[in-house]
């Protein structure tokens, strides 16, 4: 076990002194291996809760899987804490209890409570932030936790933790680095997140042998999308059917169908433990929303689309689902991303919806610098009309000043893209409220 001692003259007292502290604390920024955050969640009594767990992992779709599944049980009156990651605008977003970002005082009891036991050992980040938040549902009652794996499954901190459901959204090509370059390598890191004799919800149509493999030897039942359940989509509504029941004229939800289709999987396999109804399951579908997938803010009649896709699968589903929206004017895009994603492929299935692109950079070791996107854009589209600004938010006060009544503003690429636009926007709509 790498072990590492990190000395302070004063003691954290803030958040943003213990968030500080916790991205100094280790040596390496990703380093995966649940050896350590283990040792210290023993330590802490943290690692078996009284209700059931649902952790959920995949390549892309896992905070919608996260959020509808949460809004299914908070609309069947169920007391329901999530962990989530990474976060947009506030680090209090990645922990919620029954909805409610936990506060600042209470992230700080557990990064201290964390500090008090750790010893020796030596966390990254995103280890600090995982046992903060096991630390914290364990202080209240709950009835359900669901948490979203951060990278891979196998290795990654959250699987520490006993699933009593595991899901899998999707499995695609991403952080290839540390999951391998093929998506056998990649599915069976993700598969790691099954227990015996637990059931698996594996979201996406083609089913790797990694996953099926994993099941057999762990008799973990597997549900699949497209096998043991599927989906039809409607004009108005949308349909779902599973091994054991047909439910037709659904609301058609703020996530993508096949996310919504992989939840209601996992809510019928919690009919033993939960009393979810129809109703229940409609309201969720109705009140359902994931900041930065395919959020979509109107002003002075452009409609502004906000989405985090940042690998190939990601640039895939937010083309199908900009392909649907009416041809009312011309796109802009702004773009960032980081540099060890994909970016050629991510980009390619958007081109023939792009008018104008705004590429820029990201600052960081990992951001993709404005030259490198362009280099990309012109292998795939030679003759797109390119603007290039020194970040997101340059990028985003130039369009505001050109794009007209009709037009779409997509903002896409990464997290921290998607976040700095998402801010400007918001500070602007408080300045005018303010007003």
């Amino acid at each position: 076990m790498l072990e590492h001692k990190t000395t302070f003259s004063v003691s954290p007292k803030s958040k943003e002194e213990w968030l500080a502290h916790a991205e100094n604390c280790h040596p390496i920024t990703i380093d995966l291996g649940i050896e350590r955050v283990k040792l210290v969640a023993t330590r802490l009594g943290i690692l078996h809760f009284n209700c059931p767990v649902i952790t959920v992992a995949g390549t892309n779709g896992k905070g919608s899987c996260v959020e509808l599944t949460k809004a299914i049980l908070m609309a069947a009156g169920y007391r329901v804490a999530t962990y989530t990651s990474p976060h947009l605008l506030h680090y209090n977003e990645r922990i919620r209890i029954a909805d409610e970002l936990v506060s600042d005082a209470a992230l700080c009891d557990a990064f201290a409570s964390i500090e008090k036991v750790r010893g020796d050992v030596s966390l990254t980040y995103f280890e600090f932030g995982t046992l903060a938040a096991l630390w914290l549902f364990k202080q209240v009652p709950l009835d359900a936790i669901i948490l979203e794996v951060g990278l891979g499954g196998r290795l990654d901190a959250v699987n520490c933790v006993d699933a009593d459901v595991a899901v899998i959204s999707m499995v695609d090509l991403d952080h290839m680095d540390y999951l391998g370059n093929t998506r056998e390598h990649i599915a069976r890191e993700k598969a790691g997140i099954m227990r015996p004799n637990k059931p698996c919800v594996f979201g996406d149509f083609s089913l790797p042998h990694a996953v099926y493999e994993q099941a057999a030897l762990l008799n973990s039942a597997l549900s699949v999308q497209g096998r043991t359940f599927t989906y039809k989509k409607g004009n108005f509504s949308w349909s779902w059917r599973s091994q054991q029941q047909t439910l037709a004229d659904l609301p058609l939800p703020r996530v993508d169908l096949q996310n919504a289709a992989t939840v209601l999987q996992v809510i019928e396999l919690l009919a033993g433990q939960f009393c979810i109804s129809r109703t229940a399951i409609e309201n969720g579908l109705k009140q359902v929303f994931v900041p930065g997938r395919f959020q979509i803010i109107e002003k002075n009649s452009t409609r502004i689309i906000l989405d985090v896709a940042h690998n190939p699968a990601g640039g895939r589903c937010l083309a199908r689902r900009f392909a649907k929206e009416p041809d009312t004017g011309e796109t802009y895009a702004i773009v960032g991303m980081l540099a060890d994603k994909d970016i050629r492929n991510t980009l390619a299935p958007l081109v023939d919806y792009i008018d104008h692109w705004y590429l820029v950079d990201l600052e960081g070791p990992r951001g993709a610098t404005r030259d490198r996107l362009y280099q990309c854009l012109v292998e795939i589209a030679p003759r797109s009309c390119v603007s290039m600004f020194s970040s997101p938010v340059v990028a985003y006060r130039k369009a505001c000043q050109i794009v007209k009544k009709g037009d779409y503003l997509l903002v896409f690429g990464s997290f921290h893209t998607v976040a700095a636009v998402l801010a400007e926007v918001y500070d602007a709509m408080r300045y005018n409220l303010a007003s």
